[in-house]
């Protein structure tokens, strides 16, 4: 099996295996480490379409592009076409090379504001949305969108259809309805018929948490790429793995000991760095305890780090725990 680059407007990506926006989790140290280990693209977190509320802590921490590097990607949500384009406009000013529109968060709060997946009921809406978002902007747009509002009603034919003739790029669907949340198993089926139905790229995603699930998505689906989330918490090293067996030239390096003590100090402290002291401890909690399930006997280890909150405590506790464990300390590679 074999993958072509992944082309978004003038932007050409060799590896069409690309990290999920993730709120809360794909901040620009996640990026950046993912995009180390192989990921083709990265987006930012989402975005609050009001600009307004752009002056905030979280909103300045989503909004700093300076770790990314290109095409570098930013995602906004909001349900009011003429703010959409407006934050499209702003975000182009600040750096982003690619606008992706989110209609496909599940959340009951973003819904509950008809953003996000919640916009999949309305599609004259989506049209409108879309038409003056590409018009804003002279770069690529994207969107992300579920296969549907529930099972009666899975539309993502149509939505895509919606998108193409609006001038987006690309599209990366979920397989999931917004009705199912992350609940149940992501279905495949309607991602391959919009493939079938368009000519823009298609990613999927959902449920890519290995290589195995991995191959088998890009078999059903016949998509241009992958779009992978929670598979790469704690392991941002799976779009280089994944790479590795889609391409028997790529070169296959152990994730030994080491290297994965490496990853998670690198990560560790770049966190610090990114956030301060306070905020980038606390925020790196989630993080460590992800890498945990790569490691063996680390039950002691997991509950060390859930109570440390000075950054050197963090460090010390990574380089105490591969220098006390033997060889055998990680469960994957």
């Amino acid at each position: 099996m074999k993958l072509k680059p992944l082309v978004i407007g003038p932007y050409t990506i060799k590896n069409p295996i690309v990290l999920a926006p993730m709120a809360g989790i794909t901040d620009a140290p996640f990026r950046r480490i993912c995009k180390r280990y192989g990921a083709g693209m990265t987006t930012s977190e989402m975005t609050t379409a009001d600009i307004s509320l752009w002056k905030s802590s979280k909103s300045r921490f989503r909004l700093n592009l300076d770790m990314d590097s290109e095409p570098i990607a930013v995602q906004i949500a909001g349900s009011e076409p003429g703010k959409l384009a407006e934050a499209a406009a702003a975000c182009v000013s600040r750096g982003a090379q690619i606008i992706d529109i989110n209609m496909g968060c599940p959340a009951k709060k973003v819904c509950r504001k008809l953003a996000g997946s919640a916009l999949l009921k309305d599609e004259n809406l989506v049209k409108s949305i879309l038409n003056e978002v590409v018009k804003s902007v002279e770069v690529p747009v994207t969107l992300k969108i579920r296969t549907g509002w529930d099972a009666e009603n899975r539309n993502a034919i149509s939505i895509a259809k919606i998108a193409e003739d609006a001038g987006i790029s690309s599209l990366a669907i979920h397989g999931r309805t917004r009705a199912c949340r992350f609940k149940g198993k992501a279905e495949f089926k309607t991602i391959a018929q919009v493939k079938n139905a368009v000519n823009i790229p298609v990613l999927a995603n959902g449920d890519i948490t290995s290589i195995k699930k991995s191959l088998e998505v890009l078999r059903v689906t016949n998509c241009d790429g992958l779009m992978i989330g929670r598979g790469a918490q704690g392991r941002p090293w799976i779009f280089r793995e994944l790479l590795q067996h889609i391409n028997p030239n790529e070169k296959k390096p152990r994730l030994d000991k080491i290297k994965l003590r490496d990853i998670m100090l690198d990560h560790l402290r770049e966190l610090h760095l990114f956030y301060g002291e306070l905020t980038g401890v606390r925020v790196a909690r989630k993080h460590l305890i992800w890498y945990c399930n790569s490691l063996k006997k680390a039950s002691n280890f997991r509950y060390q780090i859930l109570r440390a909150d000075k950054a050197s405590e963090q460090i010390n506790l990574i380089t105490d725990f591969f220098e006390r464990e033997g060889e055998e300390v990680i469960t994957i590679n």
